[in-house]
């Protein structure tokens, strides 16, 4: 983010401070000379101060399970038997039967799109080895061969299961992702047709994410990778961190009404809230921060004629106009530098 601000973006902080800014007649002077001296004592002053600011909102935001994705059925046949919605599958376990026989999970970034047995090679026989061995069926070299010693391994497994004992994977058998699934919901129920690449279930990761839409005003704020602080409805607070920013544009409802954009931030946890589906939520973003910089109240600073900022500092019974620059603005203070200025300086601020 870039910490200096325009002369009308601060002008605009001014405004939305309620801060009614004073405007000097005449220049200042250039050179080594960025100070001018005169006029008494300020009604009220404020100390400039040394410290770090962060900009920082806080912003409503909902915990739950992310977005959802359908499964579709790799056989046909009648579906027989669903886990319950909220249920959670995990490797080598049943996410639906057909014909009451199961089609089981396993991990793998690469789906399923073909049978598979003796003689086949390749990345999916390597991912389909990995599993059988993490379950527990061992005796082969885990490689991207599928030899007669994976065979008996697949054999071993679908005797297990109740499957008829082929050493071969039927393409339909075996859902690859790349982890656990939470059920969300059941697009076809027990009973009915399960037709091939027709959608049975909604499926969710299993752990939870909050989101939270920003206005496009606030997207300084959605930053990938920054980290965040989610506060729970029992004050509890848990740290987190950007995974995902999305821009969408939400259409106007009636002819006329301008379509609104808005900024969809979704964020992580190391360590998933324990106890909670869904709730609502507040999380804390921090834009970006200045450490140890000179800073004083907003309405401190001064709008010179001749442009710029400038602060009115009391030196005993008299007063200075000192020009500065400023930076960032958060907590109703303002970054500021210029020649002269240092913490513990008094600054006039309106009464």
């Amino acid at each position: 983010m870039n910490r200096t601000w325009t002369t009308a973006a601060v002008a605009g902080a001014l405004v939305a401070a309620g801060v009614a800014a004073f405007v000097l007649v005449g220049g200042l002077p250039e050179g080594d000379t960025p100070a001018r001296a005169g006029g008494s004592a300020p009604a009220a002053t404020a100390d400039v101060t040394k410290q770090t600011l962060v900009d920082k909102e806080s912003h409503d935001g909902t915990l739950g399970y992310g977005d959802t994705t359908a499964l579709a059925s790799g056989q046909d046949g009648t579906v027989t038997w669903m886990p319950a919605a909220g249920a959670t599958v995990r490797r080598g376990k049943p996410l639906y039967k057909v014909d009451n026989q199961p089609v089981l999970l396993m991990y793998g970034a690469m789906p399923a799109y073909r049978s598979l047995s003796a003689g086949d090679e390749g990345t999916d026989v390597k991912q389909l080895e990995k599993n059988l061995w993490a379950l527990g069926y061992r005796g082969f070299t885990v490689d991207d061969e599928y030899t007669s010693a994976t065979a008996d391994a697949v054999e071993q497994w679908q005797d297990d299961l109740g499957l008829d004992e082929t050493g071969t994977v039927d393409l339909g058998r075996v859902v690859f992702k790349p982890g656990a699934l939470r059920i969300d919901s059941h697009t076809v129920e027990p009973g009915g047709a399960a037709q091939r690449g027709g959608e049975l279930l909604q499926v969710s990761d299993t752990g939870r994410v909050v989101t939270v839409e920003l206005d496009v005003a606030d997207q300084r704020l959605a930053r990938k990778g920054a980290e965040v602080e989610v506060t729970l409805p029992d004050g509890t607070e848990v740290p987190g961190r950007i995974t995902g920013v999305e821009t969408t544009v939400e259409q106007a409802e009636n002819p006329g009404e301008e379509d609104t954009t808005k900024v969809t931030v979704t964020i992580t946890f190391d360590r998933t809230p324990a106890g909670l589906n869904q709730a609502a939520v507040s999380v804390l973003f921090v834009a970006s921060q200045a450490k140890d910089v000179l800073t004083v109240p907003v309405n401190a600073l001064l709008a010179l004629a001749e442009g710029g900022y400038g602060l009115q500092v009391a030196d005993g019974g008299t007063t200075r106009i000192v020009a500065v620059r400023t930076g960032l603005f958060a907590d109703g203070r303002v970054e500021v530098s210029g020649a002269g200025l240092a913490a513990g300086m008094k600054v006039g601020v309106p009464a």
